[in-house]
């Protein structure tokens, strides 16, 4: 096996560990909140502490990747963001959760710069893209994440025992693929100039940048109200109502495992085209379904899974084509893991702003009404998409 080959199923278990360590924090939520007994308005305010830390970390984490390159960034982040989880998994009062959040949000976000970088790198090697598998893989290691905890509590396990031996597991299993990863660029001479981020020219960050918000807050609107809308707009029970963020998350699983073949072919600009008119699309539908008679609650329901499986399928492969228009806007032999870090904030900055966004529109309005906001995106993606994938390509990886 080559060393790029190699390489591809080093980032592909170190982005399968990240999804499940998302996981492990995501689904302890609830059994957190009872052994604490912190309520909605504490579990909402460690969740915003987790946003912070990443926040912060993001930018620092891409100049490190472009000083010390990603692939010694990823062996310490690795391991480091895995045992990040510990924090809450033996934290003993709300106080002490809040501190343990920060930090694990600085983990995690430290390690999604250094992996999605290193990702960039091993796709321009590759000589195709490659970028959507990786999140594709993301989305299984959160499933699996997902299902051991759940299997763990099932059987009366103990969360913080469950979420401390993860920790220390997925710390250990870093070291594997770490052994695998490329090895590291030549440090970039000089500083960086007036009117770069890295490598890449402010305007295309900020340009990428927009397109991933946007994306973002339009996949916020599914994962945080889907199943609302179902339940509150459509009038569909329990049961039906999740289904809906089902249908959405499994079509974007499955999309961006397969979105790379669709990039082979299509190219980034066509691709990114396509995937904000059928991301437009599907909101259409999801909206349509709330015009429909409130008799035939059968017929909404169907109408409005056809719009979040399409959704679901436009919006899985924006990011990643978005993240790999920031290695084609780099220089040869530069690195482009400050820019990177800046598209990546911005993007997980429109995933944190998607509920403060649509929530007080839908209290003032309705969720219905509410959902024209991640509709729009989809139009601004569609537009200005391939615009912001053409301003990076000084080296164009999809040419034949």
């Amino acid at each position: 096996m080559s060393v790029i080959s190699r390489a591809r199923w080093a980032v592909s278990g170190v982005f399968w560990l990240s999804g499940m360590i998302c996981a492990l924090w995501s689904a302890s939520l609830p059994a957190l909140n009872e052994r604490l007994n912190l309520g909605e308005l504490r579990v909402g305010t460690a969740l915003l502490m987790t946003g912070i830390g990443t926040l912060v970390a993001m930018p620092l984490a891409g100049r490190l990747c472009d000083r010390w390159t990603s692939r010694r960034v990823l062996h310490v982040s690795g391991s480091a963001a895995a045992l990040t989880l510990l924090g809450p998994a033996l934290a003993p009062s709300y106080p002490v959760l809040l501190v343990s959040a920060l930090v694990l949000g600085a983990g995690l976000g430290s390690l999604d710069v250094a992996m999605n970088t290193h990702a960039v790198e091993v796709e321009q090697g590759y000589g195709k893209p490659i970028m959507s598998a990786f999140h594709g893989v993301w989305s299984l290691g959160g499933v699996v994440g997902s299902a051991v905890l759940a299997a763990g509590l099932y059987a009366s396990a103990d969360i913080g025992w469950l979420m401390a031996s993860g920790a220390v597991v997925a710390a250990l299993l870093f070291v594997v693929p770490n052994r695998l990863l490329l090895p590291g660029r030549p440090n970039r001479a000089g500083p960086v100039q007036e009117g770069e981020a890295g490598t890449v020219r402010v305007p295309v960050v900020l340009m990428l940048g927009a397109i991933a918000l946007s994306a973002c807050v339009s996949e916020g609107g599914a994962n945080d109200w889907a199943a609302l809308h179902a339940s509150k707009v459509l009038g569909a029970g329990p049961g039906s109502a999740s289904l809906a963020y089902t249908i959405f998350a499994a079509t974007m699983t499955v999309a961006r495992l397969l979105g790379d073949g669709l990039r082979r072919r299509l190219g980034s600009e066509r691709t990114v085209r396509w995937s904000g008119a059928t991301a437009v699309g599907g909101y259409g539908l999801v909206l349509l379904a709330s015009w429909l008679p409130a008799t035939e609650l059968s017929v909404r329901m169907i109408c409005a899974y056809a719009g979040w499986a399409l959704a679901g399928l436009g919006l899985a492969t924006v990011v990643p084509v978005i993240l790999s228009a920031v290695g084609s806007a780099g220089e040869p032999g530069g690195s482009s893991g400050q820019a990177l870090s800046w598209v990546s904030t911005f993007g997980f900055a429109g995933l944190l702003s998607g509920p403060a966004l649509i929530g007080p529109i839908a209290e003032a309005t309705s969720l219905g009404t509410a959902m024209l906001i991640p509709a729009a995106l989809g139009v601004v993606i569609t537009l200005a998409g391939p615009v912001a994938v053409r301003m990076s390509q000084r080296r164009f990886l999809d040419a034949p």
